[in-house]
């Protein structure tokens, strides 16, 4: 669903041009959950936007449901992929209401039936119609997370990117908005890009990572491989260490209840 061919992402030009990534080569199957894991400036937010078509790339191609996608995206390759930021408050607008927030993609896409899609994205995230007309700042954390997760879903892609999407929220809250997506995937066959800094967030989602550093893919792997230490790059080893005690399980709610909180 996602191919990346050598793709190099830089910024400015000449001696001013800087490489935020290099020759970067990844396929996700469809269906399936990949993370990019590494510490902060190593790449992976960059990757993230460029597959999003928010930032262009300078070299390589980027492949999409099968088809090579450029620095211009089409109406329907815009719909297809949709992200979730780092910062929940920060990505919604704090002047709108959740119904004015879930109701803007719809209008822009000319999409129809916007009563029943902004009802139906509310009750997949968990929220219900008393969160509708509330302004960002009256929502908790992980509720103001939710509508950012909704508001991807109201265009019913095919491809969603996570950038961080749990790093602003407590350990329990992340728990709960890391099942409520292993579900969303579940239920809508989607395909998954996420990056963190986190490999026990990474773990509870992802079967397969990618390990960056300096804007390159030093090594591919799994998450089983990397919870045994049986990993190749020497970076990765010291990022196990830096990340001593990882167990994906902890951050597995179990049966932990999704509605909202």
């Amino acid at each position: 669903m996602i191919i990346l061919d050598n793709v190099t992402i830089a910024y400015g030009q000449g001696h001013r041009r800087l490489v935020a990534a290099r020759d970067v080569t990844l396929a996700v199957p469809e269906g399936a959950a990949v993370g990019l894991v590494g510490e902060s400036g190593s790449g992976k937010s960059t990757v993230l936007r460029a597959i999003a078509g928010l930032i262009p790339y300078s070299d390589g191609h980027i492949t999409l449901a099968g088809k090579s996608v450029g620095k211009r995206r089409t109406t329907a390759e815009k719909r297809m992929v949709q992200m979730v930021f780092q910062d929940p408050y920060g990505s919604l607008h704090p002047n709108q209401t959740v119904d004015q927030i879930l109701a803007m993609p719809i209008a822009i896409h000319r999409l129809d039936k916007g009563e029943a899609r902004i009802a139906k994205a509310l009750s997949e995230v968990g929220l219900g119609r008393e969160h509708r007309y509330r302004y960002p700042h009256q929502l908790s954390g992980g509720q103001r997370q939710r509508v950012a997760i909704a508001r991807a879903l109201i265009l019913e892609p095919s491809i969603l990117l996570l950038d961080e999407p749990t790093s602003a929220l407590d350990v329990s809250v992340q728990a709960e908005i890391l099942n409520l997506l292993a579900r969303l995937r579940r239920e809508h066959g989607l395909t998954m890009l996420m990056v963190s800094h986190d490999l026990a967030v990474i773990a509870h989602l992802c079967d397969t990572i990618g390990v960056m550093s300096r804007g390159l893919l030093l090594e591919t792997t799994t998450a089983d491989a990397m919870a045994s230490g049986e990993v190749v790059h020497e970076y990765t080893r010291q990022l196990l260490r830096s990340n001593a005690g990882f167990d994906r399980s902890s951050v597995s709610a179990g049966d932990l209840d999704i509605s909202a909180a």
